[in-house]
């Protein structure tokens, strides 16, 4: 923590992950801007300073030591080969990145040697092109790099890919593994020690992507019958069995995934439960 003792965290000030990595936050308990013109913000009831930044700066700040923490995305991270390290997984602003060329679909990794390969992210590829052998030419663009191939700047592209859609109208075709499956991270310095308050920070960001990933599932079930029931509902630890005002019954609690829950309901029926019912959780602590 710096020596004013508030915590300093980049967050993205715009693009795909701004406004997620706001709302993850204030679901954690944090203040977030109201005007975007601001550049900072102070939470003293939590002990923390916002600075909201570009995207693709984070990492530089948080690897020079300017800042504690900061919220990017993995693929930035990664290019950007600034001296910070992957604290957690946020689980909002998935993407894939893919290699795609011209008759792609007949080439692999090695025949990349000696291309020009456009993307918006060279430390990136250079880093798997050299992981796998292979020497080419990175053509740096900041965007639209579907162009590139038909305009003559480029043999192949390296980009982000959604449904491919955008690549297949340019006439590329998707070739070799993903690159690199990226999504938002939380990052900190890689050689220091991890700063105050990080601890908190990490089981609030931890509570709030539980609560998002899971439902309470409430249902009353016959004795004889509950057994099979918390097979459908296990729980994280273990099902809350109530005894019920009804003879013979028992009222059941648990935490179910989100995906899923209507199996789970439908499982639920065929053993016997009623009164089934699923409902969010707005925060939790495990």
């Amino acid at each position: 923590m710096a020596a004013d003792g508030l915590l300093k965290i980049a967050v993205p000030n715009k693009g795909s992950l701004a406004e997620s990595a706001a709302g993850m936050l204030r679901e954690a308990g944090y203040r977030q801007r109201t005007d975007a013109k601001d550049l900072v913000l102070v939470d003293d009831a939590n002990g923390v300073e916002f600075y909201y930044l570009r995207p693709r700066d984070i990492a530089v700040y948080v690897g020079e030591g300017t800042l504690d923490l900061g919220i990017t995305g993995r693929d930035m991270l990664l290019d950007s080969a600034a001296q910070a390290t992957e604290v957690m997984a946020l689980g909002f602003g998935g993407t894939r990145f893919r290699f795609a060329a011209p008759g792609g679909s007949t080439m692999s990794v090695a025949d990349l040697a000696g291309r020009r390969i456009a993307t918006s992210y060279p430390g990136l590829v250079a880093a798997y092109l050299d992981s796998h052998g292979v020497t080419a030419r990175l053509i740096h663009l900041d965007g639209a790099v579907e162009s590139s191939v038909r305009l003559g700047v480029a043999d192949v592209v390296a980009d982000v890919v959604e449904t491919g859609t955008t690549l297949k109208r340019a006439g590329l075709e998707l070739f070799g593994d993903a690159i690199l499956e990226s999504e938002a991270i939380l990052i900190q310095h890689r050689d220091s020690p991890p700063p105050a308050g990080l601890d908190l920070l990490v089981r609030r960001l931890s509570g709030v992507l539980t609560a998002r990933n899971y439902l309470m599932v409430d249902y009353n079930v016959p004795v004889d019958r509950l057994d099979a029931a918390c097979q459908v509902t296990p729980g994280l630890d273990a099902p809350t069995v109530s005894p019920l005002a009804k003879e013979g019954w028992v009222a059941v609690r648990a935490m179910i995934p989100a995906k899923g829950a209507q199996r789970i309901m439908d499982d639920l029926w065929d053993t016997g439960a009623d009164a089934i019912l699923v409902t969010t959780i707005h925060a939790c602590r495990l």
